[in-house]
């Protein structure tokens, strides 16, 4: 009994040591690299920051439609922003600096998040679009300091070191607005 047991055991090893290299991107998606504080690698780091600045995009220009004021100045602050790192990124890869590929499409999480924000409105719109703002932002300091010190491309370390204070900009200003707006009647 004893045997087959070790030899499950040893088996079980050698397909989690086989598999290492898949398990990392999903290690990343399920976040079990955050836990651990590992740092992504280049192609899961590109791909989440792509993915994350679209959603952060599309969501804000839902934003701009469908509230107003302090909720619309930081959509505008939002889309600008992320612009900017959406194209400061692609110029990364373009030129060669960094190697991955950029994702052409949002992924399905964060289009449910989307479909979501575009059936509400009002009160439950500015919400939601808040709580996701303060959830992405979350996810992208953390994203973008386990990269800047532990990342293995030079140019897209420094990227993201440079772009942290923003991030955490970002993070202070959706949180500041969700208090805001939990103090008003």
């Amino acid at each position: 009994m004893k045997r087959t047991i070790n030899i499950g055991l040893a088996g079980a090893v050698a397909l989690l040591l086989g598999g290492a290299a898949s398990a990392e991107t999903l290690a990343e998606k399920t976040g079990v690299n955050e836990v651990l504080g590992v740092s992504p690698t280049t192609a899961d780091f590109v791909n989440e920051v792509a993915r994350s600045d679209m959603f952060e995009i599309q969501s804000s220009e839902l934003a701009k439609q469908k509230a107003q004021g302090a909720t619309a100045t930081f959509a505008d602050r939002m889309i600008s922003d992320h612009a900017k790192t959406s194209n400061e990124l692609n110029s990364l890869v373009r030129n060669g600096s960094v190697k991955a590929a950029l994702p052409s499409a949002i992924d399905d999480s964060h289009q449910k998040m989307l479909d979501k924000l575009r059936s509400l409105s009002g009160a439950d719109f500015a919400k939601t679009y808040i709580d996701d703002q303060i959830s992405a932002h979350k996810d992208a300091v953390n994203l973008f300091e386990r990269y800047s010190k532990g990342g293995d491309s030079e140019p897209l370390k420094q990227w993201a070191a440079k772009t942290l204070p923003t991030l955490k900009e970002h993070l202070k200003m959706a949180q500041d607005l969700n208090r805001n707006r939990v103090a008003s009647p």
